[in-house]
């Protein structure tokens, strides 16, 4: 496939600076045929709104040959990362590492720092992806044929399809992790999977969990890990195993029925040569539809105490978003309680700002569905459904809950995973549960003491989950599934709050759409 690499990179440059600091990048959109953005996951992007990098919401696409520069300030330490969030250009490989060190003092410690992405590779290119998803008749884009890490990954030559497949190249050599024994290391994890729930492992070691999308967590030991796209994590490991071999880390797919082989690196306790092979097979994860496992595992991540903001004990407002699978006009889409997001021409930051009539639809979506008439574990029979791209519009400050209610897909005994991922703001994650939200019973049960502040969630197959958070970051945002055909495919919903204290947005940002001309 083709890859969208970024100054001859792939995966791309990897950024790294202290709170504080102002991050200034320069993207140039070499590509001749495509328009870009690249979206800077995790950062909340405090009083620059329009850098959050994301088209028809913060900004206008930049074109090909144009230049764009993004300019904003790191708040908060964690491990994030970069990508493009225009069509299915993540897909194609445009990311890479964004990671933020401490002022001060952290609450742990460890002897050296390691990172490894985690992603999945299709062989089909994102283009034809791009034109089966909106195709009638619906094709889907099937499985991944490669599990990545680093951008590296494995694939058998002899089979079908192997393209231009090369066992040769040194390039195909797995990713290392370079260790000395005894050691105690910060692993930095991230997905920017494209479809599967990745779970990371390592032979013969266990792994503690310190931090989850940039926030301290209690510390939880685990021997696997489940990695949804969009979330971060580190994990301390130490070194501790026979020092004379090397030891296989491994991600394999969880929640989907997979047939790609498990993705490799290779834990190198030196002076071993990297290329010494570990003894034994791959690491082997969880059954992929062990959702109760699943489920077990998020509940145990809480926010470390002392160190995080503890929830509002009440909110003043309440969505209930059902997302189904739907036909409209021949083409499968997803809906949020029945309206398939299609983002409009015109960015929704400078409509809203300006107030430019007719730029998106006026009418807010649905705050809620029909539950009382709804079967979440039937097909969806939507004669209703239709594509939309209105905003729900927050009072500044206030606390809003956002409850996630899961349903079946179009095929009969079928629910999926989806990790939700908000911009512009973190969430505390209140609880989830099984089947049909209750209003009057389920809110009871919510987290009040230690929930995980977090900016990506799963929503786990026939359930419901909650989320609660403070709508106080003047701008416009999407929140969104993180699958990159669920997104294309209108899985999403736009946020806005307080836009009116903005004091100007800068031209640059404009220009598509009905912005045409507005600050020439």
């Amino acid at each position: 496939e083709t890859v969208i690499a970024i100054n001859g990179q792939y995966p791309g440059p990897v950024i790294t600076a202290k709170v504080g600091d102002t991050i200034i990048v320069e993207v140039e959109n070499g590509m001749p045929t495509e328009n870009v953005v690249v979206h800077w996951h995790g950062i909340r992007q405090i009083g620059t709104p329009w850098n959050d990098g994301t088209a028809s919401i913060s900004q206008c696409p930049i074109l090909s040959g144009e230049k764009y520069n993004y300019t904003f300030v790191v708040d908060q330490p964690g491990t994030y990362f970069y990508h493009g969030h225009y069509g299915l250009q993540r897909a194609a490989g445009l990311y890479g590492w964004l990671i933020v060190e401490a002022a001060g003092k952290e609450p742990f410690s460890y002897d050296g720092e390691l990172r490894v992405m985690l992603d999945d590779w299709w062989h089909k290119s994102v283009y034809q992806q791009a034109y089966d998803l909106s195709s009638n008749p619906f094709l889907w884009v099937g499985e991944a044929q490669s599990l990545l890490m680093e951008g590296r990954g494995k694939y058998h030559c002899s089979k079908p399809n192997s393209g231009r497949c090369n066992a040769t190249n040194p390039q195909c050599s797995a990713h290392i992790l370079p260790v000395k024994s005894g050691g105690t290391y910060r692993l930095r994890i991230a997905s920017v999977a494209s479809l599967a729930t990745l779970n990371f492992l390592i032979q013969g070691h266990n792994m503690t969990v310190v931090e989850a999308d940039g926030h301290y967590v209690e510390p939880v030991v685990l021997d696997n890990l489940d990695v949804y796209s969009g979330e971060s994590y580190s994990v301390l490991i130490t070194a501790n195993q026979d020092p004379s071999q090397n030891y296989w880390a491994g991600v394999n797919v969880r929640g989907r029925r997979s047939r790609a082989e498990t993705g490799l690196s290779i834990l190198n306790y030196l002076p071993n040569p990297s290329t010494k092979l570990p003894a034994g097979p791959p690491p082997s994860s969880p059954l992929w539809n062990d959702f109760a496992y699943s489920k077990a595992l998020a509940r145990k991540f809480v926010s470390l105490k002392g160190h995080e903001e503890l929830p509002p004990l009440q909110s003043h407002r309440q969505l209930i978003l059902l997302n189904t699978q739907n036909d409209i006009n021949g083409v499968t889409k997803w809906a949020i309680n029945n309206i398939s997001l299609v983002p409009p021409p015109t960015p929704y930051l400078a409509a809203m700002k300006y107030k430019i009539p007719d730029a998106y639809d006026a009418t807010p979506p649905p705050e809620n569905y029909n539950a009382a008439d709804y079967n979440i574990f039937l097909p969806p029979p939507n004669p209703n459904a239709r594509e939309g791209n209105g905003v729900y519009v927050f009072n500044f400050s206030s606390v809003v809950d956002v409850i996630l209610q899961n349903a079946n897909t179009l095929d009969p005994n079928n629910s999926e995973i989806h990790p939700w991922h908000l911009h512009g703001h973190e969430f505390w994650i209140m609880g989830y549960g099984e089947g049909v939200f209750d209003s009057k019973r389920d809110p009871k049960t919510y987290n009040l003491v230690n929930p995980p502040l977090r900016n990506t969630v799963a929503l786990f197959p026939y359930g419901w989950t909650a989320l609660r958070f403070r709508a106080n970051n003047p701008g416009a945002w999407i929140f969104h599934c993180h699958l990159e055909a669920h997104l294309f495919m209108g899985m999403g919903i736009i946020f806005a709050e307080g836009i009116d204290r903005l004091r100007t947005i800068p031209a640059s940002t404009m220009g598509c759409g009905l912005t045409k001309g507005l600050h020439e």
